[in-house]
């Protein structure tokens, strides 16, 4: 397994940039490493600043539980197994789309996260983000 590098986080965000430009919508994007520590960050022009912190926290859950965050959102509503994991971690997991683990081989070594726009957007970005890797 090869451990994710900043050249690497670099082609991620750049593909994420590109699909933000090309939905028209300013996104921040993040990019972590195996330990869910921040490796890059972009806040595109015109990107909501309170986006920057859900950006990178999606980014670390996606790592944190190797699962989509629009997946967990999805398992962590009333009735579900993981509701309420919203609030472990000292509120850091966040459980709407845009979050995903960055794999090789089947094994996860990061994950992106975008914020800034409607869910489906912040997904549609990551996932570019994710096949660029």
């Amino acid at each position: 397994m090869s451990a994710l590098t900043l050249a690497n986080a670099r082609t991620v965000i750049a593909a994420a940039e590109k699909r933000a430009e090309e939905i028209g919508q300013p996104m921040n994007i993040a990019v972590v490493d195996a330990g869910g520590q921040l490796i890059s960050h972009v806040r595109m022009d015109g990107a909501w600043m309170g986006s920057i912190d859900i950006s990178i926290n999606k980014a670390w859950t996606s790592r944190a539980f190797d699962i989509q965050t629009k997946d967990l959102g999805d398992n962590s509503q009333p009735t579900q197994q993981f509701y309420g994991i919203h609030a472990s971690n000292g509120g850091k997991v966040m459980i709407f789309a845009g979050g995903i683990p960055l794999s090789r081989d089947g094994v996860v070594v990061g994950g992106i996260g975008v914020s800034g726009g409607s869910g489906e957007q912040d997904q549609t970005v990551a996932e570019a983000g994710l096949a660029a890797l």
